[in-house]
């Protein structure tokens, strides 16, 4: 039996205890079947959650490159590896093959050595979604520098913090990006970024809007270095534990941390969990619709389909442009066969015209995915009544950043689903449920802090010069434990659900709140689009609660009070009184990260009239709304 490929609940059953009793020797087997190594690892693993210090594949010998490019040169180079989809559906979509993509990874490796670049720099790289992306990651990868992809959507600010904290000594950009009908001057944003970066040498510039730059002494254009170099360029041999990236969590609370992620582990467990989260075939045509910006993007539209010889969609526009059908169009166009997008995406398509899902032909869609925050009931019934018309199962996978990997998920046509659950820990993955006093939850229906207590092949390994931060967020809450910071539930069957951060977990006159079940019974009014509930202290019960709710258009004219009574009366239904919240105001957006993360915390701050110190704005969605609700706040 081979571990690669889970096909039914009985195999995933075997897998998975096969996966905890011998973890060494199930990573080892998929490992060895399914890699290419330059030199085999003296020892699998050696780990300490106290120090913490986690080592896989010890002293193995390889590039991560030759494992997603090279090694498919020979019976598959003239397969498509990437399909381009532009932001304007006017504009030609490219389809890459893994010859073209070695070849262009390899000259842009050479333009980074050419500029200096050598094993263990730092490059940061600051692109829209076109290809130039994909090539800077492997070309730092295939040379041995640790890249670190910073969000083109933060702002100046957020992007020289990042490129300091990691000693870059050279940024890659555009000229500027398209967003929708939007143009963004990526140029000009870091350019002011750079008049804080002083160790910064070169300044790469890809061409995309054709827009007029300003170009500085330490600028050059890409385009003529990529023309001018070699096609070949031979992989640096990387040890298995030598960082791959450093990658900025967006820090809901504090200064971002940028979590390394090392070769071979990282690599190990996103193929697999690729090939197996999305029961991907040969010659399927695979779409993650988030910015490689985040580890979503990393993981799920580069490093894990690569591995596997897949082929994945890239796309550089946003679901709204030209209107709210282009996802559907894009599936339709491509003969998508695996879909992974956000909950926010879904809810905010499932507002508009249902005939613009029902006019494209999804008949080629095998598998839904969701991820990013766990999906409301009424999303997920959506997403499976008209884009899965239900037949493609959804996984709504959960994982983050420090993860590298998903680790709670359906596997397709093998796990039965409910809405809502993550369902069962992914092989390799030993979750345990900790209640406060950090005592491990032993029976099933259970409902705590989530931790996981056994190392898994794509654990970041610490946050860039900063271990004892590391240690402190995830280690230093429960003895021998990861502490992933989210709370959980438990089923009879062994079903996980995830509940939201323990930071939103309030308590209310004694009683613990997750906010994510609330939040769930406010969607479900017909006249809701989106809520958040903060906590804010109260004299009597210590802390209440305070609904910000986003109406549909149909709520929107109707009478105000009259839907906070009818809101409360569904909370009662579904949660209990306790769970009614104190106030409930109408909001017309809620402050986002760009990863579409709420940011509870500037909500927390002005439920609590605490508006004097609200952080950095700057890197929201739209710092506009801030303003909005604090002049509204009741």
């Amino acid at each position: 039996m081979s571990n690669y490929h889970i096909k039914n609940l009985e195999e995933y059953f075997q897998v998975y205890r096969k996966s905890v009793r011998e973890p060494e020797n199930f990573w080892e087997e998929v490992a060895e079947e399914h890699f290419t190594w330059r030199k085999k690892w003296d020892n699998v693993l050696s780990w300490d959650f106290d120090k913490p210090e986690v080592k896989w594949f010890e002293n193995a010998k390889l590039n991560i490159t030759e494992n997603c490019i090279d090694r498919f040169l020979f019976n598959r180079a003239d397969n498509t590896a990437i399909i381009w989809e532009p932001n304007d559906p006017k504009e030609e979509a490219q389809h890459i093959s893994y010859g073209e993509l070695h070849k262009k990874v390899n000259k842009f490796a050479n333009v980074l050595k050419s500029q200096g670049i050598e094993k263990g720099d730092r490059v940061c790289i600051y692109l829209p979604m076109i290809p130039e992306l994909a090539y800077a990651m492997l070309a730092c990868a295939r040379i041995g520098a640790i890249h670190s992809v910073v969000f083109a959507g933060f702002s100046s600010k957020a992007l020289a913090s990042r490129t300091n904290d990691a000693d870059c000594k050279m940024v890659i950009t555009s000229d500027g990006s398209f967003r929708g009908n939007k143009t963004i001057d990526l140029k000009g944003i870091v350019d002011k970024a750079m008049t804080e970066c002083p160790d910064v040498e070169t300044v790469l510039v890809a061409k995309r809007t054709g827009a007029d730059v300003n170009m500085q002494e330490r600028d050059k254009w890409l385009e003529p270095l990529l023309e001018e170099a070699s096609d070949e360029c031979a992989a640096e041999t990387m040890d298995a534990e030598d960082p791959l990236f450093i990658l900025y969590t967006s820090g809901s609370t504090g200064k971002p941390k940028g979590m390394v992620h090392t070769t071979a582990g990282y690599m190990v467990y996103t193929a697999y969990s690729f090939k197996n989260v999305f029961q991907y075939k040969e010659d399927d045509v695979y779409w993650c619709t988030a910015d490689i910006g985040w580890i979503t993007g990393h993981s799920y539209i580069l490093y894990g389909p690569l591995a596997n010889g897949a082929t994945t969609v890239m796309f550089e526009g946003v679901p709204s442009y030209p209107d709210a059908g282009r996802f559907w169009e894009v599936v339709d166009k491509h003969k998508v066969n695996q879909f992974y997008t956000a909950p926010t995406a879904i809810r905010a398509l499932a507002k508009k015209n249902v005939e613009l899902v029902e006019k494209h032909d999804l008949s080629s869609l095998k598998v839904l995915g969701s991820v990013g925050e766990p999906i409301n009931e009424e999303a997920w019934h959506w997403y499976n009544d008209n884009v899965g018309r239900n037949k493609s199962p959804i996984v709504d996978t959960w994982w983050q950043t420090e993860t590298g990997g998903i680790m709670i998920s359906p596997i397709p046509y093998v796990t039965p689903v409910i809405p809502t659950y993550a369902t069962l820990p992914f092989p390799g993955i030993q979750p345990a449920i900790m209640d406060e006093n950090g005592n491990e939850l032993m029976d099933k229906q259970v409902d705590g802090r989530l931790c996981i207590k056994f190392p898994w092949p794509s654990i970041a390994r610490t946050v860039w010069r900063d271990h004892k931060r590391y240690k402190d967020t995830y280690f230093s809450t429960y003895k021998n434990m990861y502490f992933t910071g989210d709370g959980a539930l438990r089923d009879e069957v062994g079903y996980y659900r995830i509940t939201g951060r323990v930071d939103d977990v309030i308590i209310v006159s004694g009683h613990n709140l997750g906010t994510a079940p609330i939040e769930d019974a406010i969607n479900e009014h017909p006249a809701v689009a989106e809520s958040a509930i903060v906590g804010f202290p109260h004299e009597v019960k210590g802390n209440a609660l305070y609904a910000y709710v986003i109406l549909k258009e149909a709520g929107e004219s109707r009478n105000q009070d009259n839907l906070r009574k009818e809101i409360h009366q569904q909370i009662s239904e579904k949660v209990g009184p306790i769970a009614k919240p104190e106030k409930i105001q109408f909001v017309s957006g809620l402050p986002k990260t760009r990863s579409g993360k709420i940011m509870r915390r500037i909500l927390r701050k002005i439920a609590s009239k605490q508006t004097e110190d609200l952080g950095d704005t700057s890197t929201l969605l739209n710092p506009e709304i801030v303003d909005e609700i604090m002049k509204d706040a009741l």
